[in-house]
């Protein structure tokens, strides 16, 4: 195969700095008001009243620990900035380019100590492949079907969500379970509740133990060797392991909170192996009334609430003590094994599903070099 010029970026992008927007010119959610996605360092953080650029885009986020991470963005953004915009010349695909981008390492052109960032000066030093235009598009053709299935499997995921979500909120929010009218309504501290339930503190339910930071890492395991659970590894990124000794396990049916950082208080069930130090390991003690999936539902439902008591001022962190004084509700043995076997089914087709979307994106990011070198056919069609 005849080999393809390899120009620099400037070539095929004008790279542009996004730009700060005022927190009064932007909503936490989508609506009229503020229709359209602002996007950062790390994906979209909210919603605004104006728009910079009306096509799809491809960011380079530019500050923080997530600089060098790349984002293909939806019509109709604005940027901020904590991102570069590349915005495409012509005669080029910009989804080829965007699927060049995810691949591609940005680590020789991020420089500073405190915060890590990238220049647009730096930025232009990188040099990427030339094929023809016609083959760009036919690449970014066989790579944009593996999204296309990824995001068939994320809705799924969304309202698989939902489903166990609404059924959590029914049962013990609302106390509309199964044969609810036979338990007629009693007093408690904290309001009426059906009678054979009780509340009970956190701390009382569950065993909690902080991530520990390993001695050594690996990207390949070692006999013996355990997934080292991250932020980023929870989110379906590259895994890394670890010897697990003197470190805090995780079983598959534990709940995992982000115990540091901004995405603190976010949890996510169905991972097992060593929990890193930004993370919070959460066990229940009373499994038959207070099961795995009880306890993985109530943390989601207060998620935001116990987020909004962080602790620290640079840095925010989980207040352990206020998620471990809160009341829990408990069922009756019988009500909370009917649960346990209506969510169970929707949890494991959820992580059947991620698990899918990881297979994908691995042989999608696998397929764009095979497809550059010629291992890969790409055809005329």
């Amino acid at each position: 195969m005849e080999a393809w010029p390899t120009v620099p970026i400037g070539e095929l992008f004008k790279l542009k700095q996004g730009t700060y927007l005022k927190p009064d010119d932007m909503g936490e959610n989508q609506s009229e008001e503020f229709p359209f996605p602002v996007y950062g360092a790390n994906g979209i953080i909210g919603y605004s009243n104006r728009k910079m650029y009306g096509e799809r885009t491809t960011l380079v986020s530019c500050r923080g620990a997530n600089c060098g991470v790349v984002h293909y963005t939806v019509p109709n953004v604005w940027i901020s900035n904590n991102s570069i915009a590349c915005v495409p010349k012509e005669d080029i695909d910009p989804a080829f380019y965007y699927y060049v981008c995810e691949n591609t390492d940005f680590g020789d052109v991020i420089t500073g100590s405190a915060q890590p960032q990238i220049t647009i000066t730096n930025l232009l030093s990188k040099e990427f492949v030339r094929p023809p235009l016609p083959v760009q598009r036919r690449i970014a053709g066989i790579l944009s079907a593996y999204d296309e299935l990824m995001e068939n499997s994320q809705r799924r995921i969304r309202l698989l969500e939902a489903m166990a979500r609404a059924l959590y909120r029914e049962w013990f929010v609302h106390f509309r379970f199964p044969g609810h009218a036979l338990h007629p309504r009693v007093a408690s501290p904290l309001g009426d509740i059906p009678q054979g339930w009780e509340f009970a503190l956190l701390a009382s339910l569950v065993d909690f133990a902080k991530g520990r930071k390993p001695a050594e890492t690996r990207p390949e395991p070692l006999p013996g060797d355990v997934k080292l659970l991250l932020i980023d590894s929870l989110h379906g990124g590259k895994a890394v392991f670890t010897a697990p000794v003197k470190l805090v396990l995780a079983e598959i049916r534990d709940t995992i909170m982000v115990m540091d950082g901004a995405s603190s208080c976010e949890v996510t069930i169905g991972s097992s192996g060593a929990v890193g130090s930004t993370l919070g390991r959460f066990r229940t003690t009373q499994p038959d009334r207070f099961s795995p999936h009880t306890l993985y539902r109530f943390l989601e439902a207060k998620a935001e609430e116990f987020k909004s008591k962080n602790i620290g001022a640079a840095i925010p962190h989980a207040n352990k003590d206020y998620i471990l004084a809160q009341s829990a509700p408990l069922p009756p043995k019988a009500i909370t094994a009917s649960f346990n076997a209506q969510i169970e089914p929707i949890q494991c087709a959820i992580e059947t599903l991620k698990l899918q979307i990881q297979n994908l994106r691995r042989t999608r990011d696998l397929m764009l070099p095979r497809l550059l070198s010629g291992q890969l056919e790409i055809g005329n069609n």
